[in-house]
């Protein structure tokens, strides 16, 4: 649907904005041009031109570009996001680098704690060795020792039953002493 006249001014005006922009401009740089009075220039900074092709009988508004405030510089504000993205990612970077130093630390001493685990797990073996072997060099010594005991059994137990014996044979000798 084509633009009729308010809306197709306003649609010129914007497409031409860069033109009347520098012309208004200039036109201020170099004094006031037609206007009535100082209230009327400060209204209206920049003002659109006619549409060449409309009506002339002057019965057409044009449309009053509305000037925005000054922005601030995007590449100031482009420049501070990134360089604050950098300090961020910096940091994030900064941390991982300080898990994964702290990580290498731990292995470093897991590393170590197993190290010496291992040591002391290799003398105990040779210790128990040692004392397999001292024990292997002992073995008839105690082998005698309980031959030994089993004969100090039996002796006891003889012991034992020639006191039974000879208790009996006094118990014998006195009755027969008595009689």
């Amino acid at each position: 649907m084509a633009a009729i006249g308010d809306e197709a001014a306003a649609m010129d005006s914007i497409s031409r904005e860069p033109a009347a922009l520098s012309a208004a401009l200039s036109a201020a740089a170099s004094g006031p041009a037609q206007a009535d009075g100082p209230d009327e220039a400060a209204e209206s900074p920049v003002t659109a031109p006619k549409k060449p092709g409309t009506n002339s009988d002057g019965g057409v508004e044009t449309a009053e570009e509305a000037v925005e405030p000054a922005e601030p510089d995007i590449n100031d504000l482009c420049s501070d996001m990134f360089e604050k993205m950098a300090v961020f990612l910096q940091g994030e970077l900064t941390a991982t680098c300080e898990d994964y130093r702290l990580l290498e630390n731990m292995n470093k001493l897991t590393s170590l704690k197993y190290m010496e685990m291992k040591d002391i797990s290799i003398n105990i073996s040779r210790n128990l060795q040692d004392l397999n072997n001292k024990y292997a060099s002992l073995q008839p010594y105690l082998d005698q020792i309980n031959k030994i005991e089993e004969q100090v059994s039996a002796l006891e137990q003889a012991a034992y039953k020639l006191d039974a014996y000879s208790k009996k044979l006094e118990a014998r000798f006195k009755k027969l002493e008595k009689r």
